[in-house]
């Protein structure tokens, strides 16, 4: 079966989005972005959503799946995967090699091995009795319908918990009519760094995104009318971004706590590959962002 999708994955500030953009530029395709937050309008600097990397010689690379919903809005797994479904299909149907660029595992995982998902719409009755509940009881109650976790921070937050509860109810309920996705012949490709050099890269990285506005932009977030407890939920920059601007913590130390959460975050997505290895998933990896060898890599690949 010929490929009909390319997949670049990658840490955190590995430069991935840099590189695939260069592909499909190359390949006269389109990205869709399998990052967890750049879907919300409005988390830019926080998400590295870097759309200036978008534009090649004047000449703009089409991404989808990127600022699709507002921040109060939910995005979840199922909702990921349906959109991507629907852009493959259009991209597919116009002869297009679709370019999948993203670090969230659990997102790419997905439709590399087409987890089969419910739709699983929100279940006020049952929100309402799991908010009485603690967060041991949670996850005690998700552990029963679920022997295996695919993303640790279900069992960590109340309610991504009370969510991944809900998905899985409706899973057991409605198995029948869980949609299949289209056959995927992927060509996977990773993005890998020396982990010091990667250190360094996020480091400079956290310099560059506080210099260019990060912390306004989640000022201006609350300021427009997201809750601060909203704004923790998005993890990592906005979490400790929203601590200071509170005043729970200095400049010095939301740098700190930040930095070290993005490292640990980068340790936890190379785990989360290498576990896609161990799933069958062959990921070529591409050492630092030698783009020729990206690129030498792919094209072979598509004619073998």
């Amino acid at each position: 079966m010929a490929r009909n999708l390319i997949v670049i994955l990658g840490a955190t500030a590995s430069g991935k989005t840099k590189l695939s953009v260069a592909l499909a530029h190359d390949l006269k395709s389109e990205i869709i972005s399998a990052d967890s937050r750049q879907v919300y309008k409005g988390l830019d600097i926080g998400t590295g959503k870097d759309l200036e990397e978008y534009i090649i010689n004047g000449h703009n690379i089409p991404y989808h799946l990127i600022d699709i919903i507002r921040p109060e809005e939910e995005f979840n797994l199922f909702k990921f995967q349906s959109g991507f479904y629907e852009v493959y299909s259009k991209l597919i149907q116009r002869n297009v090699l679709p370019v999948v660029a993203g670090g969230t595992g659990l997102y790419l995982e997905s439709i590399i091995l087409n987890y089969q998902l419910p739709p699983a719409p929100l279940d006020l009755e049952l929100r309402k009795d799991l908010q009485t509940k603690t967060i041991e009881e949670l996850q005690e109650n998700l552990s029963c319908l679920k022997r295996q976790l695919h993303n640790k921070t279900d069992v960590e937050d109340k309610d991504r918990l009370i969510r991944a509860i809900e998905i899985e109810r409706a899973r057991l309920r409605q198995p029948a009519e869980i949609f299949r996705g289209p056959i995927l012949n992927a060509a996977v490709f990773g993005i890998h760094w020396e982990r010091s050099v990667l250190r360094k890269r996020i480091t400079a990285r956290l310099k560059q995104r506080l210099e260019m506005g990060m912390i306004e932009e989640v000022k201006a977030l609350q300021i427009s009318g997201l809750s601060w407890k909203r704004l923790d939920s998005f993890g990592l920059e906005y979490r400790y971004l929203a601590r200071y601007l509170q005043g729970q913590i200095t400049y010095k130390e939301m740098f700190e706590q930040l930095n070290t959460r993005i490292h640990q975050y980068a340790k936890r997505q190379e785990t989360w590959f290498r576990r896609m290895e161990g799933k069958g998933i062959a990921i070529n990896w591409i050492n630092g962002d030698d783009y020729n060898l990206l690129k030498e890599s792919v094209m072979k690949d598509l004619d073998d």
